[in-house]
């Protein structure tokens, strides 16, 4: 069982870090057989895929390494550029997917329409990693680290997230960029020799995972909650995630609990499939959703919520994500 990195040596902000994790340890790293032609390297359970081509068109990566080399993907991890038009300086992370999206619609940045990828178990610690080492490398306060929402393809079935340096072409080139991306995989994925950050195991089963939904691309208050409580993040829907198309006055008025039933749109679907995911990906786990409440109508939450209470998915209120984590790490201490 392996991790997958990916990257695409037409992307600076995804083959630099690449390039300069390959360099901390050259004589660690074995090439071997290329995937259709692309180049790849191996250390310990670690293998890195460079693609030479767009990343999001490139679907099952998982399964097309998998027959390739016989090795079951426990996990994909992108890395890539970050596009604002604000061109501000950022480094980010975030799960993929288009679970809003009808199948007669073609995604702009690839992924498959109504489909979300698991979302990778590293996201959240990762952020909190990336934070630690963006500081160290000095890269803080011109660089903002922050969380994006679920967005974008290529379609896989394994957990996956992207690693990602924005948001202009002078940033995508910057190497002390790329030398900090490439130490949170480093350190992250236990290469250094140290114990790996943000692996999913039977340890941290019954710990509360987040379910984001509302907001805008950046997520801010789900973000907040993530830093402040130490909880887990599965699937992040923004407000452009959950088209809903307003009922009547009088539907509103005289719905009551039942208002999820007259609202229209693809919201409901991609809530289903972002929490059957978010589950899958952290089996044991306690995924509860988390509403960003002031980015969303009354009627929306109204919707919404009754919507999760059909479908018993918890609903979590800021400090209710912190109690089961706490009471795992008093327990580990002990146990030590």
């Amino acid at each position: 069982m392996v991790t997958l990195l990916v990257a695409t040596t037409t992307d600076p902000a995804s083959i630099n870090p690449a390039s300069a994790l390959l360099f901390f340890a050259p004589n660690s790293w074995t090439q071997g057989r290329p995937l259709q032609g692309f180049k790849n390297f191996a250390m310990g359970n670690v293998r890195l895929l460079q693609l030479t081509g767009s990343i999001v068109g490139e679907d099952n990566l998982d399964h097309r390494w998998e027959s390739h080399s016989g090795e079951h993907v426990t996990e994909i991890i992108f890395m890539s550029k970050h596009a604002a038009v604000s061109g501000k300086p950022s480094l980010t992370v975030h799960p993929i997917g288009v679970p809003h999206m009808l199948p007669s619609e073609k995604p702009l940045a690839g992924g498959k329409p109504g489909f979300a990828s698991p979302p990778c178990p590293r996201i959240a610690p990762w952020l909190r990693l990336l934070k630690e080492v963006a500081v160290k490398h000095e890269l803080v306060p011109e660089f903002e680290i922050t969380l994006e929402a679920t967005h974008h393809g290529p379609e896989v079935d394994a957990p996956a997230m992207f690693v990602e340096i924005g948001s202009s072409d002078g940033y995508w080139s910057r190497l002390d960029a790329a030398q900090a991306i490439a130490t949170v995989f480093w350190q992250g994925l236990g290469l250094d020799g140290g114990t790996e950050v943000g692996k999913w195991t039977e340890a941290h089963h019954g710990e509360n995972v987040l379910l984001g939904l509302g907001g805008g691309h950046y997520v801010p208050r789900h973000m907040d909650v993530i830093e402040n409580t130490g909880s887990w993040v599965g699937h992040l829907l923004s407000g452009y995630s959950l088209p809903m198309d307003e009922p009547s006055a009088e539907t509103k008025k005289n719905a009551n609990e039942e208002l999820f039933l007259h609202v229209t749109g693809t919201w409901k679907d991609a809530i289903r499939e972002s929490f059957r995911k978010t589950q899958a990906a952290f089996p044991g786990g306690k995924v509860m959703a988390h509403l960003d409440a002031k980015s969303l109508k009354s009627w929306q939450r109204s919707a919404i919520l009754s919507f999760l209470a059909c479908e018993n998915i918890p609903v979590g209120k800021p400090h209710d994500f912190a109690a089961a984590n706490e009471v795992t790490a008093s327990q580990e201490i002990h146990s030590r």
